[in-house]
């Protein structure tokens, strides 16, 4: 038994369903850990497949290949380096668990199943996974080690249970993703494990972007009076030293800081376009740059994620489009020094008309003609993803999803939409951010890469002569207001009036609202930053007559 233990947190980056390659990276950091005199590294939860799994994880194949390599790395710590505490899918009689293994000494010598699976908001582990017992200490080198497995942690009946069969500090390996005010939660709920116990607690998170999620990392450690000793670094890749002396107490480490706000939010969608490009093989974007200020955020987040020379931006003018758009357009690319081209639609609208002229002839020009507009565009883009190979990325934000705001097969398509979970108000915020401040790990240029103009000038789709977002929509500060009111918080319409609204507006937004549902279960995926993203966070029905009255 040794008189002190030196744990290493590895806070790594996995790829679902890439084990060789997580294993890989997991063998580099155990080499470190093994440099530092580490007794045992800690990955996160099921750190091996890469999590969520979702139904991959039901497919015999994977769990085989699964178990193999956690058999395989438990054979590979006879070479007398550190332990290994890790996660992977684990059949045991039967039943699919999600499991934690201590891998000692050439063997699996311990390993707990999830108890508590979390089944809202994007996890639905009770489809795939079975609930395992309340978890027992695990012995090592002559300590206990009482292993919570994510969601475990978030309420008080397996740390109570751990402190009652003599575990001396609490270690949680979770899949937590970042949302907005996520990780003050995680720190209150750590606490009161910490208070109801007295045991210290380490809280190892897993980074990276998986579709729509984004783990954002930000692994601590607290003592048992519930101080935050130790804080690994937020949206970052990290090895962390945690020194506990005989009686499993932490000392005193470094404290990195978490962005907050603004910053965060620039950050995570960053990661999150990174990770999905990278990760599913694109070799770079294509986006189309109007002028206007989400397609100019969104490539601005492309240049900072992938470098300007994986950023393709397109200008793709119609008789509407100003001369001002096209100049701010043209400033953006220039400031991110990256590929641009010029393809008018003039001619392909022309074509549409003519085509349609016939079956059109006794009907008066409506937003019919304007969404052809935005097809044209869809099919540009989508013409030269498929030629040369980059990914579209769409520039919508959530208001426009919200209230249809948005065109089928036109600005919506693409790959992923990077500001799919962003209110218009809060991406003005964002990209004034980003205009004074260039984020750490960013591959874009400093300095103010988003034209003034394009801040004050009004919003506009430019699909027909002096048109504003105004004349179908209410300014963005109050329409965004009654959104969040109807999505977040789901409020009925006299509690959001009451908030000041007019109920005829109400009550036309909340109309807006579930007439565009169907638009959104076609989007692509975009970052979450959100607790009710459109997705999996609320899963309204396309089909539905009720109004509230």
């Amino acid at each position: 038994m040794p008189e002190q233990l030196l744990l290493a947190l590895a806070q790594l980056n996995p790829i679902l369903g890439d084990i060789a390659g997580n294993i890989v990276k997991l063998r580099d950091a155990r080499q470190l850990a093994a440099k530092q005199g580490a007794h045992l590294i800690m990955t996160s939860e099921l750190y091996v497949t890469g999590y969520p799994p979702e139904d991959l994880v039901l497919k015999p194949s994977f769990q085989k290949a699964a178990r193999a390599a956690v058999e395989t790395l438990a054979k590979e710590t006879s070479d007398g380096g550190p332990a290994i505490l890790t996660g992977a899918p684990w059949i045991e009689d039967g039943k699919l668990y999600n499991a934690a293994f201590l891998l000692d000494r050439g063997g699996i010598v311990a390993r707990t199943l999830k108890c508590d699976l979390p089944n809202y908001g994007p996890f639905d582990e009770k489809r795939v996974f079975a609930s395992g017992p309340l978890p027992a200490p695990m012995d090592f080198r002559g300590y206990k080690l009482g292993v919570m497995v994510c969601e475990d942690m978030w309420t008080p009946l397996a740390a109570a249970h751990l402190k009652k069969q003599g575990a001396q500090i609490l270690m949680t390996p979770h899949g937590s993703p970042y949302e907005l005010g996520k990780w003050e939660k995680r720190m209150n709920l750590a606490r009161a494990r910490v208070q109801e116990t007295g045991l210290p607690l380490i809280f190892l998170n897993q980074l990276g972007g998986q579709d729509e999620l984004v783990f954002d990392g930000t692994s601590f450690v607290l003592d048992a009076q519930g101080e935050c000793v130790i804080q690994a670094k937020s949206l970052e890749e990290d090895l962390v030293f945690v020194e506990l002396d005989e009686a499993l107490r932490p000392k005193k480490g470094v404290i990195r800081e978490t962005p907050q706000g603004e910053a965060a939010i620039y950050h995570v969608l960053m990661l999150g376009l990174r990770d999905y490009v990278n990760k599913n093989g694109f070799p770079g974007v294509v986006l189309g740059l109007s002028g206007g200020i989400d397609s100019a955020l969104a490539a601005v987040i492309a240049a900072d994620a992938l470098g300007a020379d994986r950023l393709w931006t397109v200008m793709m003018p119609s008789p509407y489009t100003a001369n001002e758009s096209l100049n701010d357009a043209a400033a953006v690319a220039k400031a991110l020094k990256c590929r641009t081209s010029d393809i008018s639609i003039a001619a392909g609208m022309e074509a549409f008309g003519s085509t349609l002229s016939q079956v059109f002839a006794d009907r008066a020009g409506d937003a019919t003609e304007e969404n052809i507009q935005s097809r044209c565009r869809g099919m540009i883009l989508m013409a030269l993803s498929n030629k040369f190979g980059p990914m579209v990325v769409s520039t919508g934000n959530k208001s426009e999803m919200s209230v249809g705001y948005a065109t089928l097969y036109g600005d919506m398509c693409g790959g992923f939409a990077v500001l799919k979970d962003l209110y218009k108000t809060q991406l003005y915020k964002v990209a004034r951010w980003r205009n004074a401040n260039r984020p750490e790990g960013a591959l874009g240029p400093s300095g103010a890469v988003i034209p003034e103009n394009i801040f004050t000038r009004p919003p506009t789709a430019e699909l027909r002569p002096n048109q504003k977002d105004t004349d179908s929509l209410p300014p963005y500060e109050v329409l965004d207001d009654i959104l969040e009111c109807l999505i977040e918080k789901d409020m009925g319409a006299q509690d959001i009036c009451a908030h000041g609204h007019d109920p005829a507006l109400v009550k036309k937004i909340w109309a807006m609202l579930d007439k565009a549902e169907y638009k959104r279960r076609q989007a692509p995926p975009g970052v979450k930053i959100t607790r009710r993203s459109f997705g999996r966070d609320r899963r309204y029905p396309i089909t539905n007559k009720y109004r509230e009255t």
